[in-house]
């Protein structure tokens, strides 16, 4: 595999940014950090500063890759090994630079670094926290970072890291150990939960009281057949050591404590993962299922979902210029928030009689109309629970509705202030007995009309994939240039 070092740091960039756009990450930042005096930067709870496709994926961030230059040939990814590819590297120090240029530019205000496995795991992972260590001791940047967790690697690197990092993540890849035996035989599964373990442990450690405090134990979600692992007071305690920790004893004195380290938490924002959908057989059951397994096990942020790109050749995959599969991957994010946010249980949504999502209906209004009997719900008396599962309720309007019927009667009207879509919810409720569509609750009836309410978002996804491409940073938008007092806060990141 030959790497180009001669090139610029934009063809570098070019190149690597490029490459990084099939990992997902459309999340808000999920930490709220100050900045301090001395350093620049700084994190809000409610998220960074964010655009996106129509697909779904985040584009605000600096994405990018360490490295595209892969040891492994995994079938389904672009910069497999076997892939004749023009690739390349960042140094830890020119990535550091061109993050803090850009963010001081307003481009960005975050890092979402990624890699490929360059010699190896550890290899990789060191480079990885050189970048961090770097850009939070060096340059004082105390903004956003997520970065990802590279299975295999010392749990010592993955220790230190996760003390630097905002998020981390690591990919599942493929939703069953049978689609990565097929696709990528140099991955195994508990190759890939082994670091998801160790930094959900770590996680739940560091919010323990420190100090000879408390005591308290915790148990950790099991996998399955798995005894339920203890959760001690001392954070160390939770990461085994390494039969090779020794090749990372220098470590501390080539990288003394980090000051940064002393102010935050092991991963404040979580962790997340991803899985490729339509690669591999698998059913939106399937895949709704594991993420579910991955939430209450492993205590994850987001279950993120990229549609594949049909880009390689192989027998095992579709066809390349076969469009990706973004209509479903936009039903598995529809779930994935029932999942989550309104009670619902995978196998609610779906079952091994019917194992994918209606794609003319979103997951909701496809469980209310297969739900008739539960429906109309009276408004005033519903319970919360059974307001969550009306369509056109979300959990800001079902919240209001509880506090409001408490002190008035509701109607319709006031359902629409609150934010109930009754284009949708109108049809399953009743205000005072009244209905609000003065119609029976037929099934077709109603899987016709919500299609229809729904038709114009559909092909505007089904379409992404032609009309819409991922921003680049080198876009100007034939924007003229700022002059005058302009000028220098352009120059300086306060325009």
């Amino acid at each position: 595999m030959l790497i180009r070092e001669s090139l610029t740091i934009q063809q570098k960039l070019e190149i690597l940014s490029d490459a990084a756009k099939y990992d997902v990450a459309c999340t808000s930042s999920g930490t709220d950090r100050q900045g301090r005096p001395g350093t620049i930067g700084n994190t809000a709870a409610g998220g960074i500063c964010h655009s996106f496709a129509a697909d779904g994926r985040c584009i605000s961030l600096l994405k990018v890759l360490l490295t595209n230059a892969c040891i492994y040939d995994c079938k389904y990814c672009v910069n497999r090994a076997s892939n004749d590819t023009v690739r390349t590297y960042f140094t830890p120090e020119e990535l550091c630079s061109m993050t803090i240029q850009f963010y001081r530019r307003n481009y960005i205000e975050g890092l979402f670094l990624s890699s490929g496995i360059l010699q190896s795991p550890d290899h990789t992972m060191e480079l990885l926290y050189q970048t961090l260590y770097l850009l939070r001791e060096k340059y004082r940047f105390w903004g956003y970072i997520h970065v990802k967790a590279i299975p295999g690697a010392d749990p010592a690197l993955i220790r230190l890291t996760g003390r630097l990092a905002d998020r981390m993540s690591v990919n599942l890849e493929l939703p069953t150990a049978q689609g990565l035996k097929m696709l990528a035989p140099a991955k195994t599964r508990t190759r890939l939960l082994t670091p998801m373990r160790q930094i959900q442990q770590g996680i739940a450690a560091s919010r323990l009281p420190t100090g000879g405090g408390s005591s308290r134990q915790g148990t950790l979600f099991p996998l399955s057949g798995e005894k339920p692992a203890p959760i001690s007071a001392d954070p160390a305690a939770d990461f085994p050591a390494s039969p090779d920790a020794a090749s990372f004893s220098d470590l501390p004195a080539r990288f003394p404590p980090a000051d940064y380290a002393k102010h935050s938490r092991f991963v404040p924002a979580g962790q997340s993962t991803q899985m490729i959908v339509g690669a591999t057989p698998e059913t939106d059951h399937q895949i709704l299922s594991v993420a579910q397994a991955l939430y209450r096990q492993f205590d994850l942020k987001r279950v993120f979902y990229s549609a594949y790109s049909a880009l390689n050749e192989d027998s095992s995959l579709p066809a390349p210029g076969t469009p990706p599969p973004l209509l479903r991957e936009h039903r598995l994010y529809q779930a994935d928030w029932l999942l989550r946010f309104y009670g619902f249980t995978a196998d609610e949504l779906l079952s091994e009689e019917q194992p994918y999502f209606n794609l003319l209906l979103d997951p909701k209004c496809h469980w209310a109309i297969a739900h008739l009997e539960q429906f109309p719900v009276e408004v005033s008396q519903a319970s919360y629970a059974m307001l969550l599962r009306v369509p056109g309720i979300g959990v800001k309007s079902a919240r209001r509705i509880v506090a409001a019927r408490r002190y008035s009667r509701l109607d319709f009207p006031a359902l629409k202030k609150m934010g109930v879509v009754l284009k949708r919810a109108g049809h399953f409720l009743t205000c005072g007995g009244k209905m609000y569509h003065p119609i029976r609750l037929d099934q077709t009836y109603l899987a016709n009309t919500l299609a229809a309410a729904d038709q114009n978002q559909r092909l505007r996804i089904e379409g992404s994939f032609q009309s819409f491409r991922q921003l680049s940073l080198f876009d100007d938008f034939h924007l003229a240039p700022p002059s005058g007092e302009d000028a220098p806060k352009a120059l300086f990141g306060q325009f």
